[in-house]
Order: structure tokens, then sequence, then C-alpha cells
């Protein structure tokens, strides 16, 4: 089942605009390399789960797979052939909002060429551009 929230405050939310960069979650908390957007988007919660498969058979035992992104918001969708009017659809999809410079995945324990390979799977199924981050050595 793809990730959603429990419970939520208001069941359908309207669209909006993604403008500006992230300025929090931006940076490398947890592991050593990660994978941060370039653009802005919106992933769904079915791609983050795929994401997650195919990084975790890669790198096996050999690390950590952290995920730094949550679907929070609802897209809602009308029924196939309906007509037009009758108010807005129901809830459809959970997708994460994602901003340029979120950091989306963080991957512990593993040397540059695992993350590197492993970070290449996950960035074919995400639909915006994504870049390998590093830990530089200040931090943490």
């Amino acid at each position: 089942m793809a990730l959603m929230p429990k419970r939520v405050k208001h069941r359908k939310s309207q669209r909006g605009r993604i403008k500006g960069n992230a300025t929090r979650g931006n940076t490398l908390a947890f592991g050593d390399w990660g994978l941060q957007s370039l653009e802005p988007g919106t992933i769904t919660g079915k791609t983050i789960e795929a994401c997650r498969i195919a990084a975790m058979q890669y790198i096996r035992g050999e690390g950590k797979l952290y995920i730094r992104v949550f679907p929070h918001k609802p897209v809602t969708a009308r029924p196939l052939e309906t007509r037009m009017g009758k108010g807005k659809g129901e809830p459809d999809r959970w997708v994460a909002v994602i901003k340029p410079g979120t950091v989306l995945f963080e991957i512990a324990g593993a040397s540059h060429d695992a993350a590197r390979d492993c970070f290449a799977r996950v960035a074919h199924k995400l639909p915006m551009k994504v870049r390998l981050l590093q830990r530089t050595h200040g931090t943490h």
C-alpha cells in the first residue's frame, strides 16, 4: 500500500504553486550521501515506495536508507466519463511537495561507488532532476 497520512485536518486541498527554494530539509541530517532535488514538483506515495524498493534491493545489508519526504497533500480526481459540474472529485492519491534543494533520500554506511549506483537507480524513477550530495567533514 502506498504512503499516506493516518488522518488529516482537511480532506481536500487546493492546488497552489511551488515557489522558491527549500530552506528546511536541504542539508544532510542522517547519512553520508544524499539525493537532492534540483527542480520543483510533486512525488506520489507510490513513487516514493518504488524508490525505496529499488534502493533497498541494491544496497542490501551495506548501509541504511533514510527517506526524508512524506506525502501529506491530497490530490483529487474525478471518475472517468463523468459530466461537468457536481463538485470537486474525491482524493485520488497523496503527494509530497518538493522544492528545489530538498534532500529526498540519504544513505549511511555505504561507499561512494555504491551510493552513486544506488541513487542512479532511484533517480530513474523520479519525475525531476536530482544530484548526489556528500557530507563534508565539518558537519554532523
